[in-house]
């Protein structure tokens, strides 16, 4: 669910140091080695959460031990088990810039791939803040226990759902998630909160982990500022019922679903006003250039109506409400013979209806 330090917004800063896991102190050479590879970020447990770079052989991108992925937001990212025999777990934590400023709206988003060696997908991923670091000393669960027993507030915890299973081993997927903070938040955490017994998960293959692993991928925390607020109803003036609407701020780069560039206050905008008029639905339709088959361009073109109803859902919107399909190449909007007009027909839009 777009870059690297810069915000989504255009307007806010993004709050989270090294996003992207681009910056590292060592190139990687091991597995579990987090700490001492990649500036700004921890492992709140003992749990041995993995970094890979391009600059490596043995840990690098886009092939590793657990499958190949490749970095879309430059050479680094990181991998660790959201699902694992005896509740092992592994996580990431990150010191935020500032402290969030309680009683304001705040967005976070990340991106994960499933690793191809894992045998199941997981349904959620979990978020905690806490004011001070966190250092547990052990390799399962980093449970609700814990925090009660951890210095200062921990109290905001949230969790990003999907209708389906994280299950892409190719493709990005972006999760966002809107929060209020609390006024303490000083710390990120991300992974799995939950034993195994609880967690949601679904098998995709047989014997080969018996766990579930994912790459994980360019972190951002922002606040929404009243500017972008003031944009949101202006651009939601413009909403018409049974017209069709191309996302202007959302462009994709030849065969991928992912968009180019930031799409977020667009699709900010497009949430608000559905949660406000609740008795629209929404119909989303993903279209691609002209070069590739008929066949993959309709894959291709759905992945991207795909993208934007997760985002939705994702934020609040009820998958009942949301239809979403692929057409292909088959209707332009532009010349597809130059590489602009290419661009603007790689694209999705949407209609509302009552």
């Amino acid at each position: 669910m777009l870059l690297l330090c810069a915000s989504y917004s255009g307007y806010s800063q993004n709050l989270v140091r090294n996003p992207s896991f681009e910056n590292f102190i060592n190139c990687p050479v091991k597995l579990g080695n987090l700490e001492l590879d990649v500036e700004d970020w921890k492992m709140p447990t003992i749990g041995s959460t993995d970094y890979f770079n391009g600059c490596s052989e043995a840990m690098g991108t886009p092939k590793n031990f657990n499958g190949q992925q490749l970095a879309d937001f430059g050479v680094g990212y990181v991998g660790f088990y959201m699902f694992a025999p005896n509740d092992y777990r592994e996580y990431i934590e990150a010191n935020l810039i500032s402290t969030l400023i309680k009683g304001e709206h705040y967005t976070i988003s990340f991106y994960v791939s499933l690793a191809e060696r894992s045998d199941f997908a997981v349904k959620e991923f979990g978020i905690r803040f806490s004011e001070f670091p966190v250092q547990v000393e052990t390799s399962k669960v980093l449970s609700s226990m814990h925090f009660s027993k951890l210095k200062g507030d921990t109290s905001n915890q949230l969790e990003i759902k999907y209708s389906n299973f994280f299950s892409d081993e190719k493709e990005w997927i972006k999760l966002t998630k809107e929060f209020v903070a609390n006024g303490t938040e000083n710390y990120l955490i991300i992974g799995n909160f939950k034993n195994n017994k609880r967690t949601q998960k679904f098998q995709t293959k047989k014997k080969i982990t018996k766990g579930s692993y994912y790459y994980l991928d360019m972190v951002s925390v922002y606040k929404k500022d009243s500017r972008e607020a003031i944009l949101t109803a202006e651009e939601q003036e413009n909403y018409k019922i049974d017209s069709v609407h191309v996302f202007r701020d959302i462009n994709f780069d030849f065969n991928r679903s992912i968009p180019r560039n930031s799409h977020q206050r667009e699709l900010n905008s497009l949430v608000a006003y559905m949660k406000e008029h609740t008795t629209l639905n929404i119909a989303i339709t993903g279209h691609t250039d002209n070069i590739g088959s008929n066949t993959f361009n309709k894959i291709l073109s759905f992945k991207r109506a795909e993208e934007v109803a997760h985002f939705l859902i994702n934020n609040g919107i009820d998958e009942s409400r949301i239809a979403f399909s692929g057409l292909g190449s088959v209707k332009p909007i532009a010349d597809n013979t130059t590489d602009a007009g290419r661009l603007l027909n790689r694209r999705v839009e949407f209609i509302l209806k009552d």
